[in-house]
């Protein structure tokens, strides 16, 4: 009998901790909001040096399938559901790099990660599509290029 009467208070509490969780995290993204740069921390691939890109820490933030097929060279697989659970293996003293597809993912999870305290990390702009289409590693090279007549 007593378990039953338990069980109830047991359940309130653990929902009205959720609750309080919940707007903690909420409170957290609004302050986080209110001082966000513009563009989030998004660079574009021809703002990375070809020598510049071993300074960062790259995470593909796509599912490990994609991966597979293709990515940035020196990119570690980390899909963006999964950075907040793996945070420690992110770095905070080095420049991190997100990209998926065509960015849309990894601005979640960089926007997870900046509300959890990450200021180095940066989303690439267009991700892997828009990198491969503006010459991968050489983006920079080419976007500087003399105009050709």
């Amino acid at each position: 009998m007593k378990s039953a009467l338990i069980a109830p208070i047991l359940l309130s509490a653990a929902l009205a901790a959720h609750a309080d969780n919940k707007a903690i995290a909420i409170d957290e993204m609004e302050a986080y909001l209110e001082f966000a740069e513009y563009g989030g921390g998004v660079i574009f691939a021809e703002q990375i040096p070809a020598d510049g890109w071993s300074k960062f820490m790259v995470i593909d933030a796509r599912d490990a399938g994609q991966f597979a097929k293709s990515r940035i060279p020196g990119a570690i697989n980390m899909d963006w559901r999964r950075v907040l659970s793996r945070r420690n293996e992110i770095p905070k003293d080095k420049p991190v790099l997100i990209y998926c597809n065509t960015g849309s993912l990894s601005a979640q999870a960089g926007f997870a990660l900046r509300v959890a305290g990450w200021e180095n990390l940066r989303i690439l702009q267009g991700g892997m599509e828009e990198w491969r289409a503006k010459g991968g590693f050489e983006a920079a090279t080419r976007a500087n290029a003399p105009a050709k007549h």
